[in-house]
């Protein structure tokens, strides 16, 4: 482990660009800082809701930024303010437009108002959703709140480098790497190193080799708890000494520096980048005794927790203090000459925010005065009221303006006016601006989005091959894997053996393992390859083993992955196929079906849950095509199912959101899904032997639901619905209800109360007996049906219990 303490030196710079340079960043620092003290009071005022800077920060971030170049990655957390400043990933009024929340991508492109201040990302794609060149700026993953959760991806941000690096064959990929010399930068502060996705992902960057280099802030505390709580040994550093590169030069290389010492701090940097630039390895440097002025955020006072001790010693180490003493002990500039530029730097701070505030306010100002104008013509006393107080708002928010339209609209609702007309077609106007501003892109909708993706039927020669479910995948995962060279799929078991299910048997010998390989056992950062792997133009599929252990990975699929497009409002896409496996296997451990958790976290993904291994091909040839991520469940006891083998196995695609109809019936509609789905089938010729015809409909996809509305004409003519899935009760169950009842407005169809038969509230015991009792079977989806039929006509189906 190495301490650099050497001056900065560059012998290719006059020493007055030399100085130049050292005035230029400190004056860089000294403008951050007062953009973090202007901005706390801005939320301390109530024009911005929150407020969470990098002040204490500065000087290291400037450092990084120098050895960070066009076509490197960024993979950070909301501290990173002053490097965001240094590398022009965002400026000033930028920054202070994403303090407001400032809806208009020009002013605030990061996430079109949509984050809060600190969060940054570059856009990656353009309007039409096509990749830009990343190799012609410094780029930015959009960066998350969770504490740690920047972590995951940065791995794959740093294994495509290597992957480009090592294979010739993607010598094509011109606008994503340069031979794979791109360094993906991390950044994590002292106590998220605590978190288990931070080792997870140290260790597997470790044995993965890859150019990552990894900054962690330390300024001694989380929130209120200090290194003594959070860290063996209170630091970090010492904890990962096992990780210290040996002399077969595996693992990393560590560095240690102090965050107030600028020549210190520049010199490591250029070291550190240096040795994982070249040598293709990570790399950590961990930055001490930093500090944090005015405490975690806006929310909260360190003077709480800090001792006075602490706090002195956090004013007398400041990196801004220390720099500045520093360049006027060595007369690099006299005091004088200082106090003048920081004047100059702390009036420019003030403009850009007063001019960013003013811009803000002037996108809603023609709305205000709309809004006035409208409501007043309404001429109603009450309504006459509203668009005074409304005319009163010096700064009205978007809220108070629409308030007041809506409240108008109400206390008018028995006005028939063409006034009121007038004001109700603006306001429906205008809701598609606001659609636009709040909802919008929760897929970035490209030309080559899902619903682009031609359909193509499987074909079947007359003496079609029936062989094992798993057989179709492989032979579907064998053809892509031919077409596109893009295509990588890893995962627990993957590599060798061909995945527990025998899906990838084979390949990795005949495609290499550099296409599709093992991994070790770490659910986070699996999923976070793929995300980080996919912003840079690659086409990977991570493998969750078990649909179980999908929870072990949510926050990298929620937070990150689902809300990536809708963070950004467009502006980056990672298309990642997340391919696991679920259902009907016994025991408390590997039957998960938590369908509920999946619906509620992960909007943004398409949810795939076909019922049979040709159905799963058809999904995987259409995202193979789109630029969409997916979540794909296969049902677990499908692989060795017989099914014929379609002779465009590779080609043949399924629409996603489109049900189909698997059975005609006339009595009630059976909706279900997966595994599930086959039970209700192995039910359907008793119930006709009990003069009951079931309709049976596969969604096939969760998200999107039935987009054409297949439930509801089923409906039409059977008027009564049973929904069957083996998610616990109120799960997936009652997704599907909310969608075929309000969406679809099924409801008006119903001549009976709608039903689900679930699984029941708690895991299902180990073995058969175990399954049958807890998750719906044969006899139970008999039973259902008969009790729905039992009400329409107890006469013709008396009770049977």
């Amino acid at each position: 482990m190495s301490e650099t303490t050497n001056l900065l030196s560059n012998n290719k710079l006059s020493y007055e660009d030399f100085k130049d340079q050292l005035i230029s960043d400190y004056l860089l620092a000294y403008e951050s800082r007062q953009i973090s003290l202007i901005g706390r009071k801005e939320v301390l005022t109530g024009k911005a809701k929150f407020g969470i800077f990098g002040d204490g920060k500065e000087l290291a971030q400037i450092a990084m930024a120098k050895v960070f170049r066009e076509g490197d990655w960024r993979s950070g957390y909301y501290r990173d303010q002053t490097f965001a400043f240094a590398t022009g990933i965002t400026d000033y009024h930028k920054f202070f437009a994403q303090l407001y929340a400032h809806p208009d991508l020009e002013a605030e492109p990061s996430s079109g108002g949509r984050q809060m201040n600190c969060h940054f990302s570059t856009r990656i794609i353009d309007e039409d959703g096509a990749w830009v060149d990343q190799l012609q700026q410094k780029n930015s993953s959009s960066d998350i709140s969770t504490t740690g959760g920047q972590m995951p991806r940065l791995l794959g941000l740093a294994q495509a480098s290597k992957i480009y690096r090592e294979r010739e064959d993607l010598s094509h990929m011109t606008l994503f790497s340069d031979q794979g010399n791109e360094v993906a930068f991390g950044t994590v502060g002292n106590a998220s190193t605590s978190e288990g996705v931070f080792f997870e992902t140290i260790n597997a960057a470790g044995v993965m080799q890859v150019p990552m280099a990894i900054s962690i802030w330390d300024d001694g505390y989380g929130i209120s708890v200090p290194n003594s709580i959070q860290t063996t040994k209170g630091d970090i550093s010492e904890v990962l000494r096992g990780f210290q590169r040996d002399e077969k030069g595996e693992g990393y290389e560590i560095f240690k520096v102090r965050g107030w010492d600028y020549p210190a701090l520049v010199a490591t940097y250029e070291r550190a980048i240096q040795i994982c630039r070249e040598k293709q390895i990570p790399v950590m440097i961990h930055v001490t005794e930093m500090t944090q002025p005015q405490g975690h955020s806006t929310s909260g006072s360190h003077e709480r927790y800090k001792s006075e001790e602490r706090l002195a010693w956090e004013e007398e180490f400041d990196c801004i203090k220390k720099m500045r003493e520093w360049i006027l002990d060595t007369e690099i500039i006299d005091q004088e000459s200082l106090e003048e530029l920081e004047k100059e730097s702390k009036a420019k701070v003030k403009s850009i925010q007063k001019q960013a505030w003013d811009d803000y306010i002037a996108v809603f100002e023609t709305e205000k005065r709309e809004a006035v104008q409208l409501v007043t013509d309404l001429n109603d006393d009450e309504a006459t009221a509203l668009a005074e107080s409304l005319r009163t708002f010096h700064e009205p928010s978007l809220k108070d303006i629409y308030g007041v339209v809506r409240k108008a609209l109400r206390v008018t609702r028995h006005q028939g006016s063409s006034q009121r007309e007038e004001l109700v077609s603006w306001y429906q106007e205008r809701s598609e601006v606001n659609f636009d501003r709040f909802h919008s892109k929760l897929f970035t909708e490209s030309k080559d989005g899902v619903d682009f993706i031609e359909r193509v039927d499987p074909q079947y020669n007359d003496d079609a091959k029936k062989v094992d479910g798993r057989e179709v995948l492989n032979a579907c995962f064998a053809a892509n894997f031919a077409r596109d060279n893009r295509l990588l799929a890893f995962g627990e078991d993957v590599g060798v053996i061909g995945d527990v299910n025998q899906g990838f048997a084979g390949l990795q010998a005949k495609f290499g393992e550099e296409r599709i390989f093992d991994t070790g056992i770490r659910e986070s950062s699996i999923i976070g390859q793929g995300i980080g792997l996919a912003l840079r133009g690659l086409r990977p599929i991570a493998e969750i083993q078990y649909l179980d252990y999908l929870i072990y990975g949510i926050t990298a699929l929620s937070d990150d992955l689902a809300s990536l497009s809708y963070r950004t409002k467009g502006g980056q896409k990672a298309p990642v196929i997340i391919r696991t496996r679920g259902h009907r296997l016994e025991g408390i451990w590997h039957s998960g079906s938590p369908m509920a958790m999946i619906l509620d976290t992960l909007r943004g993904l398409h949810i795939c849950v076909p019922r049979n291994m040709t159905q799963a091909a058809g999904m995987y040839n259409t995202l193979f095509r789109s630029d969409e991520p997916a979540l794909m469940i296969e049902s677990l006891n499908g692989y060795r199912l017989k099914e014929a083998l379609p002779e465009n196995v590779g080609e043949f695609t399924v629409p996603l959101g489109e049900a189909e109809l698997i059975r005609e019936g006339r009595d009630v509609t059976v909706v279900s899904y997966g595994s599930t789905l086959r039970v209700v089938e192995e039910a359907a010729p008793e119930l006709e032997e009990l003069g009951i015809s079931i309709e049976i409909i596969d969604p096939q996809t969760l998200l999107p639901f039935d987009k054409h509305q297949l439930c509801a004409r089923s409906l039409e003519k059977t008027n009564h619905l049973l929904i069957v899935d083996e998610d616990m009760p109120g799960g997936g169950s009652a997704f599907i209800l909310q969608q075929i009842l309000e969406q679809q407005n099924g409801y008006f169809h119903l001549d009976g109360q709608p039903r689900t038969l679930t699984a029941h509230e708690h895991r299902p015991p180990y073995g058969t007996d175990g399954d049958y009792f807890t998750k719906p079977s044969k006899d139970d989806v008999i039973e259902a049906v008969y009790a729905i039929m039992h009400e329409a006509d107890p006469q013709q189906y008396p009770a049977i219990f």
